[in-house]
């Protein structure tokens, strides 16, 4: 391993960190404000955050041409840089900016809303194991696809049922309403992920990134205005968690995983990325103070067994 991808896979080591630690800012900030103020702030925040990222990546592409064809013929834009001038191809490719980011941007709403009325009934541990399902759960939905599902997918949804059942039943066989409000978050952003893999080829990702951020906040706006009470002063004690999951979570890490995964494997970095589970339940044990008996502890090591083996790649990915 050289030490360009050495370096790469730390960065995607610190991403997952930053995203597990994510957790507990959201677990706290729910001390303070409603769900859909939290993640309003957020979302705007984590969009404001990636214009700077977008402004140089296209200035980069200006500077070194990659915009203008042969013979000077402009033949394509910077790609999802908001005024850039370009061919009618990269107008295009804008345009499926928009649009791809606000179908992954009403997805992520609903996920993460889930998520975050999750995380105020359940540890910030079982959170981040239950919501690293999608990587179990995506392959399955891609039977409805008509794609084809590996031994490994398989035999990951049998230990991540295990792994559910250990870590979610209690004695009386009820799941818990926070641990419910999770999962059904873990399937929402596994359409969320689809949408995602549909469009990105289209389109700029940091571009699509930064409009879905920003239409999550918008409709987590008007539902804060709906169903909670907004104060100002709350949403000042909640400063820290919410400039943490808006910064670090939406911009810093993000920016991480897109500098990264250019200069390493894609299975390598998916694996490095899913430790994110794992540093939920070590922050969630760090910072909060929430131990897991035996039995879930038990159960997240079945989950993230399954979450491993399910990104194992087929023969013909290895070939």
């Amino acid at each position: 391993m050289d030490k360009k991808t050495m370096g790469s896979n730390v960065l995607l080591g610190l991403a997952a960190l930053i995203w597990g630690v994510a957790f507990v800012a959201q677990s706290v900030g729910m001390e303070y404000v409603g769900a859909f103020t939290f993640n309003a702030c957020r979302f705007l925040i984590g969009s404001a955050v990636l214009l700077p990222l977008i402004w140089f990546r296209g200035r980069g592409k200006r500077k070194t041409g990659t915009e203008n064809g042969q013979g000077g013929e402009k033949t394509q834009g910077a790609e999802g840089v908001p005024g850039a001038v370009g061919s009618a191809g990269g107008q295009q490719r804008r345009r499926r900016a928009v649009a791809g980011g606000i179908c992954c941007g009403c997805a992520l709403f609903v996920a993460s809303s889930f998520q975050q009325f999750g995380v105020a009934h359940t540890t910030v541990g079982k959170a981040g194991f239950i919501t690293a399902l999608y990587i179990v759960i995506v392959p399955l939905l891609g039977i409805f696809l008509k794609k084809k599902v590996s031994w490994s997918v398989w035999a990951s949804v049998g230990l991540a049922t295990i792994g559910m059942y250990l870590l979610c039943m209690s004695e009386g066989l009820k799941v818990g309403k926070g641990d419910l409000y999770v999962f059904i978050c873990a399937i929402c952003f596994s359409f969320h992920i689809l949408i995602i893999d549909y469009f990105s080829p289209k389109a700029d990702g940091v571009a699509i990134s930064c409009v879905q951020f920003f239409t999550a906040g918008i409709l987590s706006c008007v539902m804060m205005g709906i169903f909670e009470r907004v104060s100002l002063s709350s949403i000042m004690e909640a400063w820290a968690p919410i400039l943490y999951a808006g910064i670090m979570s939406c911009g810093v890490a993000y920016t991480l995983q897109v500098v990264a995964q250019k200069n390493t494997d894609p299975v390598l970095a998916s694996l490095i990325l899913s430790l994110e589970s794992a540093f939920s339940l070590l922050a969630g044990w760090v910072i909060l103070g929430q131990k897991l008996s035996p039995k879930e502890l038990g159960g997240c090591g079945l989950m993230f067994g399954a979450i491993m083996l399910a990104q194992i790649p087929s023969g013909k990915k290895k070939a």
